[in-house]
């Protein structure tokens, strides 16, 4: 129930993008416009609102919060159909990543409370699978109603859809005592202070790294994310009809393999070096890198979404792997603040600065009178990979250390 409710989540979240072309046709806006509404403004709500309702979570109940953001979101999606300029969609988009703030920190905490260590890896990845299978059905089902209907009824569809979990959600996700999973049962603890477990966070070397790593990373997949639809039909001639089944099954097998891969990787490698939380998303980026730029350059729509399947496969590994070990680094009391810190850290210069990025360097190459500038920008993300690899073999190192001292 949990994923099924962080695939709408993630649902909601790609349509933008998914919808690009038509919103674009329909509310006359640039690119530095789109990667603004799908960037910046979003995870200015998104990010910051989740420390607050995090807060509010370790303290309440989880379940029932995760309850009532699945209903702002879901109301807030619907909004968005109904947007006719373009103020109207930031405002709608801008509420939307209010209520997604209080979806993913408690399911991670729910989580971590219901499996024990050597097994969090695998149910982690289950439940990132979210992500894939949510962009998946976004793409099938939101440029197919987009193509047979209209963008706008794609979003109301689905937002209603969010509204149905919401109300089944509480009846069927039982909430766990905290620390209940962990290796010596938890005794009774009293509620998190706020302002220390912010310390906390931020004063730890293996969550911070994990934190950077996972948002150079992210600015890579959220700016790509963002475009890759309007990519694929501006620049390589691909259809709403096309996107509708290949770019899902790729989105399927390419992101969601990685998902489980990495998923397993961890679980069966940590409990020989807890290093393997930041080697294997070293590793995995650097496969990646090669096969993002050979996408970016192919010349037809056929070899660019085969190695595009490859680059996600790859470049995921990074999410099971951060959530896990910051998961494992903080109190039973703490889950959901630290997730929510992750999120804000990672979220706020991937989702927040990443499409906003792509989106400003197209508008720029195109002020510039060049045939391709959506192509252009793109090629500007490699970079990112070189940072997210140094910062997740940095997290390598401070693990060895803390290895060898103990």
């Amino acid at each position: 129930m949990l994923t099924f409710v962080y695939v709408l989540n993630f649902l909601d979240r790609q349509l933008l993008g998914i919808l690009a072309k038509p919103i674009q046709d329909s509310l006359h806006i640039s690119d530095g416009q789109l990667g603004l509404i799908g960037g910046l403004y979003f995870a200015m709500f998104y990010c910051f609102i989740a420390i607050p309702v995090s807060w509010l979570a370790d303290r309440t109940s989880r379940v029932g919060v995760l309850t009532c953001a699945c209903a702002i979101w879901s109301a807030a999606t619907i909004a968005c159909g109904m947007a006719r300029t373009y103020p109207q969609l930031v405002a709608a988009r801008m509420v939307v990543g209010f209520g997604e703030a209080g979806g993913v920190p408690p399911s991670y905490a729910l989580i971590t409370d219901t499996f024990a260590p050597g097994r969090r890896g695998v149910a982690f990845g289950i439940y990132n699978l979210g992500p894939p299978i949510g962009a998946a059905l976004g793409i099938a089902l939101g440029a197919s109603i987009a193509a047979a209907y209209d963008w706008r009824d794609a979003f109301v569809a689905i937002g209603l859809a969010g509204l149905v979990a919401a109300l089944a959600l509480p009846w069927i996700v039982p909430e766990p005592m905290r620390g209940a999973s962990d290796p010596v049962a938890a005794p009774a603890q009293a509620k998190a202070p706020f302002w220390q477990t912010l310390a906390t966070f931020f004063r730890s070397p293996v969550m911070m790294l994990a934190a950077l790593g996972s948002g150079a990373t992210q600015f890579v997949t959220y700016g790509l994310g963002n475009f890759a639809v309007l990519f694929l039909i501006r620049e390589k001639g691909m259809t709403l009809s096309e996107i509708a089944i290949w770019y899902a099954v790729a989105i399927v097998v390419g992101m969601g393999g990685g998902m489980i891969a990495s998923g397993r990787i961890i679980d069966r490698f940590s409990k020989r070096s807890r290093r393997v939380f930041a080697i294997a998303p070293a590793i995995s980026l650097a496969i990646a890198l090669p096969f993002y730029v050979a996408f970016v350059w192919a010349p037809g729509w056929p070899l660019a979404l085969a190695l595009l399947t490859i680059v996600m496969f790859f470049n995921y590994f990074y999410l099971s792997c951060s959530v896990t070990l910051v998961q494992e680094e903080a109190a039973p009391n703490q889950r959901v603040l630290a997730g929510a810190l992750l999120l804000l850290v990672m979220n706020f210069i991937g989702l927040g600065l990443g499409p906003t990025w792509v989106g400003a360097a197209s508008d720029r190459f195109a002020a510039a009178g060049t045939d391709n500038p959506l192509q252009l920008s793109l090629y500007t993300l490699a970079p990112f990979y070189i940072v997210a690899i140094a910062l997740f073999l940095a997290l390598a190192r401070t693990l060895r250390r803390r290895e060898f001292a103990a």
